[in-house]
């Protein structure tokens, strides 16, 4: 495990000692350094001398990166016996600066190692534990104890986030980003950060958003193949309708999105107004009008919002809208009207397969007469994300196939090249003993016709995917075949993703379905 910057024992949140007071109002207030506990005089609580000394401790604690403090009210015999020696102040924003250290090394230490998430795991009575997730697999990278946990997320919260309340509550869900050139290393943008109570504690994730040195716009680079990108241009060209491009959370959607609206700024040479709605925006991109969602502390504030800034947009005479998620029944209906009244939609949606993104959109509250009209849904996607082979260590299948047991032999070996087919090796120094160099797309891209969409709209999507392979169209499933097949990807990795190779359907059957529908 990595070694990372650990809080000194003295640091401990219990090292906190008041504001200096004068002696008067000591007989009203104390700031109880052992638990974080602000004791205020019940009899007095309302003065505004005592008023004014806990909002000087509240701003002090978020302006410091730490908890804000518990405010009791006490009996003022209470308040006397607690209070002893101020000497320990300067505490209070040393041990706010030395999280801040600590939390700017694990960032650090992330980027190096190409991490796409962490994770803090806080559990009160087991300790804290960070992993970073790297090509998909989370990597414990340390532990620590459960108030280093509960500093560490405090401080990064209140006092690295871009938030209008900096009150960290473990006991609620709550979303920020971090984008200060001074809170985030080299390498990012910024950083989406996530919070959720758990059983005995609290998890945090953090999303790095790196900024790339390669600014291609070409989603070839990203593991489209040319026939796809093809497809993917002709949305590009279309003046109205929706595209949704469908996957997991960490699948890519984001990247495959700013690389093509980039390229159509770049193509039209800037004459086309481009506005996006997001919730944060992830990625800078040059050109762009990037409006962000305003902080919400409910779902439903934020789904207000959503809606509100998608309104807004349409008013802002856009030739091209972008919507960062199109999360409920109000969002959806908005960006569909907007396909519908003269405008190019992206979006992006929870769904296992192109085809599926029908069957979501329709849960969602759109008709399925109008998500089955190939001039409103003029482009589906669905794309996940397989790991790349490192091209220094990887080992021929055929060399080790009898580490196998039977049953994935025949799985397997029925559907993919032996000759070309290669799996992971045991690491070496240029993939840091991972054995996987980086990751690379899969996806089904579907530019949905009449007939597919009749097929549709009878319920007959077996006899829709059969066409649509019938003229070319191919599944993930196939799309990870293929790159199998060039020695790119272990077969066996692949299947974590696309499901079991043997799954694949025969050609013939595409072919069949296709005529017998001619």
């Amino acid at each position: 495990m990595l070694t990372l910057a650990k809080l000194p024992a003295s640091m401990a949140p219990t090292a906190v000692k008041p504001i200096s007071a004068s002696s008067d109002l000591n007989k009203l207030v104390y700031f109880d350094r052992e638990d974080g506990r602000l004791l205020v005089s019940k009899d007095h609580f309302f003065n505004a001398t005592v008023r004014s000394y806990t909002e000087r401790i509240k701003g002090e604690c978020a302006k410091s990166g730490l908890p804000p403090p518990v405010v009791q009210q006490v009996a003022m015999d209470v308040i006397a016996k607690m209070h002893h020696d101020n000497s320990h102040a300067d505490e209070f924003v040393a041990q706010a600066s030395e999280m801040q250290k600590a939390a700017k090394t694990v960032f650090k230490k992330a980027v190096e190692r190409r991490a796409s998430d962490i994770h803090i795991r806080v559990f009160n009575k087991g300790g804290t534990k960070v992993f970073f997730r790297i090509h998909n697999d989370l990597h414990l990278v340390q532990e620590d104890t459960a108030t280093w946990g509960h500093l560490m997320c405090s401080a990064i919260y209140t006092s690295m986030c871009d938030v209008a309340d900096a009150t960290f509550d473990v006991n609620n869900r709550q979303d920020a980003r971090i984008s200060g050139r001074d809170k985030v290393p080299p390498g990012l943008d910024g950083i989406r950060v996530a919070t959720t109570p758990q059983v005995d504690g609290n998890v945090m994730v953090l999303r790095l958003l790196y900024n790339d040195t390669d600014k291609s716009t070409d989603i070839c680079a990203l593991g489209y193949e040319p026939s796809q990108k093809a497809q993917v241009d002709s949305m590009k060209r279309r003046p109205t309708g929706i595209n949704i491009i469908s996957g997991p959370t960490g699948s890519g959607k984001s990247t495959t999105l700013q690389r093509t609206l980039l390229s159509i700024h770049s193509e039209c040479k800037g004459s086309k107004h481009i506005i996006t709605v997001e919730d944060p925006p992830e990625y800078p991109m040059p050109g762009i009008v990037q409006t962000p969602v305003a902080n919400a502390e409910t779902e439903e504030d934020r789904s207000n919002a959503f809606q509100a800034a998608i309104k807004a947009t349409m008013r802002l005479d856009p030739n091209i809208i972008m919507i960062g998620e199109m999360r409920d029944t109000p969002s959806v209906q908005l960006a569909v009207r907007a396909a519908m009244t003269g405008h190019q939609v992206w979006s992006t949606v929870h769904a296992n397969n192109a085809f599926a993104i029908i069957d979501r959109m329709v849960d969602l509250g759109v008709s399925l007469n109008i998500m089955a009209d190939p001039s409103i849904v003029t482009g589906m996607i669905c794309q996940r994300l397989l790991k790349v082979l490192c091209p220094h260590c990887k080992r021929p299948l055929r060399d080790v196939i009898d580490h196998f047991s039977h049953e994935d032999q025949m799985r397997v070996m029925g559907s993919i090249d032996m000759a070309n087919a290669h799996v992971a090796g045991l690491g070496c120094e240029h993939c840091s003993g991972s054995g996987v160099a980086g990751r690379t797309v899969v996806a089904e891209v579907v530019v949905p016709d009449q007939k597919i969409m009749d097929f549709i709209r009878k319920g007959d999507r077996h006899l829709a995917i059969n066409y649509w392979r019938g003229t070319g169209g191919s599944s993930m499933l196939e799309q990870a075949i293929v790159k199998i097949n060039r020695g790119i990807v272990d077969p066996f990795q692949a299947e974590e993703e696309v499901g079991p190779l043997n799954l694949l359907p025969e050609p013939a059957l595409a072919q069949e379905g296709a005529s017998n529908e001619s």
